[in-house]
């Protein structure tokens, strides 16, 4: 008896585990599909770079839009590229292994921008600013190269909500990650396909995929990384309340001008010498009954008009 429930076991297990990864593969290809439409990050006859640092995520996303491609009603290329930073003990067949399987092109660059961050930087300081530039400046000229229309990097959900909290915090901003953005030379368009994903699926996804990850022995050996601080927090959050960091990231697509500081977004110079431009969004906010059917988002704003 007992050995007939092991080979049940053993034969159901494997079934589940396609089952998981079928629906968890679909739902990812899903919103990540939405947020290219909603931001038009792929047009017909574009070349996408797909930057693969080795790390779960820009390997789902690669994995992804190879996936999508097969069903887009629109035609366009793809090829990876990894950067070789040089870091000690690099396992440098790894990623052209990986890569030679899916049968794409693919450019390994190796640049030994590991030994020029560990003299610029002092022990114990973030390294992440420099190595960002210098890999930055690498993406741009191969992306030239090799004709790339579009850059996409593996930055997810939980990515641009971090970077918001950040420039919140220590920067004094109100500042995140586009999902679209153009280089600042005008010569580039960058994307992150992954904006609507979830940190937590992507790992779950690695995972179930068995990609061969390859860890950062640079920026992800530090630990005193504001960013880490950050994670922690919106973890602990998340945990005691959750639900609130898919709130907190509906809400940097839910931007009310007249409700903010900014002079430069909204005429407040112009208040009560002519009527000022108000969109539909402030309107609703101003005049947010405390009724059924009202938003909690409208009851926090009217609750917070109401306190001063």
């Amino acid at each position: 008896m007992a050995v007939a429930v092991s080979i049940c076991e053993q034969t159901v297990r494997p079934q589940k585990r396609t089952y998981e990864s079928n629906k968890l593969q679909k739902r990812l290809r899903a919103q990540v599909a939405q947020a290219i439409l909603d931001f038009e990050m792929i047009g017909p006859g574009d070349r996408v770079m797909v930057c693969l640092s080795g790390g779960k995520d820009s390997y789902g996303l690669l994995e992804i839009l190879i996936g999508l491609r097969r069903h887009a009603p629109i035609d366009f290329e793809i090829i990876a590229l990894h950067l070789d930073q040089g870091h000690p003990g690099y396992p440098a067949k790894v990623l052209p292994s990986y890569l030679d399987k899916l049968a794409i092109p693919y450019r390994v660059e190796r640049q030994d921008t590991h030994r020029v961050v560990k003299r610029l930087i002092p022990e114990g300081k973030t390294m992440c600013s420099l190595c960002s530039r210098l890999r930055r400046g690498v993406i741009y000229r191969v992306a030239r190269e090799l004709g790339a229309t579009r850059i996409a990097l593996g930055h997810h959900r939980d990515d641009i909500l971090e970077t918001f909290l950040l420039n919140l915090f220590f920067a004094g901003k109100l500042k995140a990650m586009p999902p679209k953005l153009m280089s600042d030379d005008g010569k580039h368009i960058v994307i992150r396909p992954l904006a609507y994903v979830a940190e937590a699926d992507l790992a779950r996804y690695a995972q179930l995929k068995g990609f061969p990850i390859i860890p950062c022995d640079l920026c992800g050996s530090q630990d005193n990384l504001q960013r880490l601080q950050v994670k922690a927090m919106l973890g602990e959050w998340e945990r005691k309340f959750p639900g609130r960091i898919e709130t907190m990231f509906n809400s940097l697509a839910r931007v009310e001008p007249s409700h903010l500081l900014d002079r430069s977004l909204f005429g407040f110079a112009s208040l009560g010498a002519a009527k000022p431009h108000l969109t539909a969004a402030d309107i609703a906010v101003d005049s947010a009954p405390f009724g059924e059917g009202a938003s909690p988002l409208r009851h926090a704003n009217v609750a917070c008009d109401n306190r001063q």
